[in-house]
């Protein structure tokens, strides 16, 4: 009976979230494989390429604040299905769209039509499951969502080969409105039993933590979802050389092993978080590989393409590592507008990222179509000090009280009770590396 009913919940909570989020990524990622079908249907530039493809970004991250208020206070069920039908009618309008403004606005709706996708799912986990099992299941809607990416790759290039890509957005928006009158109707409620202590946004954007943590999630994952959603295709296509086939194929690997980090990053954290260890080195690790990633490519070492844009596709899964941090540190009353907090931040930085992009390599002329790879170096090898940076403010707290942790022993300071309360900027400096303690209270 217990089965049965998990099996249900999963059924009619789980599922119908995971397939909002599945179309939030395939919108997300799509403009990568029908941007040369833009630019040739309507003359866009590269630049108002880059503008189209990241205005999604820009709104999506405008409306997370808002969205997780609300998602806090009438729940995922209500918030993501009327966000959806939004989405529906922004993808109608692309389907007709003849002018780049019109393009714009029907992107941008569908940019905050989606905007409550994620959280909501995640929202929706917190309030349905056991919390040892959150960060496994941030795992796998993450993972079954980016099959959109996957399918934004092969099964789109058929799709656009036999009805083109107006088409393709008339059946998105008619399936984006079922998905929504699917959440509604099948989506059950859930009561949020509020907290003695007062939430507010306050509390999210006043902790330390967050600010330490935040820099580094939004440079890398906002970094990973610009370069695959749209960059990933010129550059294989300019620099290394790829035809229309090889393309399609490499994108297509990319989403897989997308999808696959999804489920890696849910196991491993659901695994350590067993173990008492936090997230926190997970996400520096994972940093440190993007950035090794970015400079092979930047450097063009001798390396097959595959490896480091694999690196990149997986980093743009690294949200559930993320999420799961932010789990950690703030209670479920909170969890609308930690993630949302946190999402403006890995959305806006993917806008400010797809978009200086896209200027910077119309700085340099197209010969026979193609930008020298000297434009991609330089508009990648931005990111990367800027991720570098925060990389090292991440890192700055571990230091200390790794230096902390050494002069006590030179000092042989024992330990006893009365150590475990400290002033509360103190513990925040070293949280890192403590254990983490489920029944902590934020």
């Amino acid at each position: 009976m217990q089965i049965s009913g998990a099996w249900r919940i999963t059924a009619r909570v789980f599922l119908p979230f995971a397939a909002g989020y599945y179309l939030s990524y395939l919108f997300r990622t799509i403009n990568a494989l029908i941007a040369s079908h833009l630019s040739s249907d309507t003359g866009l530039g590269t630049a108002d390429l880059g503008l189209l493809t990241s205005v999604y970004f820009l709104v999506f991250a405008v409306a997370q604040i808002p969205v997780g208020i609300l998602l806090d206070r009438f729940g995922p069920r209500r918030v993501h299905s009327a966000l959806l039908l939004l989405a529906a009618a922004g993808a109608g309008l692309f389907a007709v769209s003849t002018s780049f403004m019109s393009l714009l606005i029907a992107r941008a709706m569908i940019g905050l039509g989606v905007a409550a996708a994620l959280t909501a799912g995640l929202k929706s986990i917190i309030l349905w499951f056991p919390k040892e099992r959150v960060a496994l299941l941030n795992g796998y809607m993450i993972m079954l969502g980016s099959l959109g990416a996957v399918t934004a790759t092969a099964p789109v290039e058929h799709l656009l080969a036999w009805m083109g890509w107006r088409k393709l957005f008339e059946i998105l928006a008619a399936t984006t409105g079922a998905t929504a009158i699917l959440i509604y109707v099948v989506v059950p409620e859930r009561g949020i039993v509020p907290s003695a202590a007062r939430a507010t946004l306050g509390s999210v954007l006043g902790d330390r933590r967050f600010w330490r943590m935040a820099p580094l999630s939004a440079t890398c994952v906002g970094s990973a979802w610009s370069l695959q959603g749209l960059w990933a295709s010129p550059w294989l296509t300019d620099v290394e050389g790829l035809d229309r086939a090889s393309l399609v194929r490499q994108l297509f690997m990319m989403s897989i092993v997308l999808s696959a980090g999804a489920w890696l990053f849910g196991t491993t954290v659901h695994s350590i978080k067993r173990k008492g260890i936090g997230a926190e080195a997970v996400l520096a690790m994972v940093a440190v590989l993007f950035i090794a990633a970015e400079l092979s490519l930047i450097l063009r070492a001798s390396l097959p393409s595959i490896l480091p844009w694999s690196i990149v596709a997986i980093v743009g899964t690294a949200t559930v590592v993320s999420f799961a941090v932010i789990a950690d540190y703030f209670p479920p009353e909170l969890a609308g507008r930690a993630n949302g907090a946190l999402n403006v931040l890995h959305f806006g930085w993917a806008f400010l990222a797809q978009y200086s992009t896209g200027l910077i390599l119309e700085q340099w002329s197209a010969n026979d179509g193609h930008r020298p790879v000297q434009a991609y170096q330089v508009a990648f090898g931005l990111n990367v000090v800027l991720q570098i940076a925060t990389l090292v403010w991440f890192a700055l707290p571990w230091r200390r009280s790794i230096a902390s942790w050494m002069s006590s022993i030179l000092f042989f300071r024992s330990a006893d009770v009365s150590c475990a309360v400290e002033p509360v900027g103190l513990y925040e400096d070293s949280v890192i590396l403590l254990p983490a303690d489920d029944d902590a209270d934020w």
